[in-house]
């Protein structure tokens, strides 16, 4: 007995459907992608951001121990700056706060993987001069 199936996912309904999904798609996938201006945000304040610490050595006007520390909190800052304006990791959405979580860990990850392997690196060698 030759008969045929009814599908419910048939390929009229799939193609009525498909032209709705790729505008809605599109839509998304725009709204969680920067604009040019976000984009020039970001490129600005990472330019801001780096032309102050170098300015701060190339004047040697301040210490040492100020001079470390701006370098360090501006490039926090600017760590901070190239994950929101480049990267679009934020808490606002669902999907941003899962990224950004995942984000953090795989860091934190690799942050332990090439710390202790210093480490230990660095005991084994104190060791071996014993």
């Amino acid at each position: 007995m030759t008969g045929h199936r009814s599908n419910k996912f048939s390929t009229s309904a799939l193609a009525g459907n498909s032209a709705n999904d790729d505008n809605a798609n599109s839509v998304n996938h725009a709204a969680e992608h920067g604009s040019v201006k976000t984009y020039l945000i970001g490129f600005v304040l990472s330019v801001i951001l780096t032309l102050i610490p170098f300015v701060m050595v190339m004047e040697g006007d301040f210490s040492k121990v100020t001079t470390l520390w701006s370098i360090v909190v501006f490039a926090l800052v600017q760590i901070w700056v190239h994950l929101k304006y480049f990267l679009h990791l934020n808490f606002v959405t669902e999907d941003g706060r899962a990224s950004t979580i995942s984000f953090l860990f795989s860091a934190l990850i690799i942050f332990m993987v090439v710390g202790l392997s210093i480490w230990i690196i660095y005991e084994s060698n104190a060791m071996m001069m014993y």
